[in-house]
């Protein structure tokens, strides 16, 4: 019962921390993306550090800038799978995601990693 309410508290620690960390700017002290690091290519979550921050600061144009999928779908998809994991905490009930979330979600994410390295975006 009482985990949704540490992951909120964890989450609410993070969003404090961009208010005042500006990931933009060189030198800070957030941790980089190992794939990119690595490959030198954007993966499908790249730039999600400065979509929150910029969120954070009212800035939804950036946001949409920095990881579009992440922000119209992957954003949404979180609630939802939060807000329904509460709920069956609440509850007691245990509820699987259905299988197709998963696919669709694994679909998306390496079709919008192969076309943001390809068209740059």
């Amino acid at each position: 019962m009482n985990a949704p309410f540490i992951v909120l508290a964890a989450a609410g620690v993070g969003a404090g921390l961009l208010m005042f960390v500006d990931p933009n700017e060189p030198g800070n002290l957030l941790p980089k993306c190992p794939f990119k690091w690595v490959t030198g290519l954007d993966c499908p979550g790249c730039g999600a550090t400065r979509m929150v921050h910029a969120l954070l600061h009212g800035d939804v144009v950036g946001a949409f800038h920095y990881n579009a999928v992440l922000l119209t779908l992957g954003v949404p998809l979180a609630v939802w799978l939060f807000a329904r994991w509460t709920r069956d905490r609440w509850t007691g009930e245990r509820r699987s995601v259905p299988k197709s979330v998963g696919f669709a979600v694994l679909v998306v994410s390496a079709v919008w990693g192969v076309a943001r390295n390809l068209a740059g975006i």
